[in-house]
């Protein structure tokens, strides 16, 4: 059985994009957008804040043309990973 990993967000950015290069010359942009929830008549609107990693020609692009409150549309996949940090905690991130 085949499977998909595919991820569609809407929202606004949160704050500036930051973009950088790794040690090869990767360029590499991570930013956050806040994303509405659904939600019926008289239930107060709620929003996830969903971090993003956009690599290469896309990292440029989201660093030069966006920027805190603009609208943006992104698509990808999810990736998880853990870790354990320097005082022994165990690490997750989304």
């Amino acid at each position: 059985m085949a499977s998909l990993n595919k991820v569609i967000l809407i929202g606004h950015m949160t704050a500036d994009p930051e973009l950088k290069q790794t040690p090869s010359g990767l360029s590499v942009c991570s930013f956050s957008i806040g994303v509405s929830r659904k939600y019926t008549k008289g239930e107060q609107q709620q929003t996830d804040f969903i971090n993003v990693v956009a690599w290469r020609q896309q990292a440029e692009f989201v660093s030069r043309y966006f920027k805190k409150g603009s609208s943006i549309i992104v698509c990808g996949s999810i990736q998880t990973r853990n870790w354990t940090d320097n005082n022994g905690q165990k690490r997750y991130v989304t």
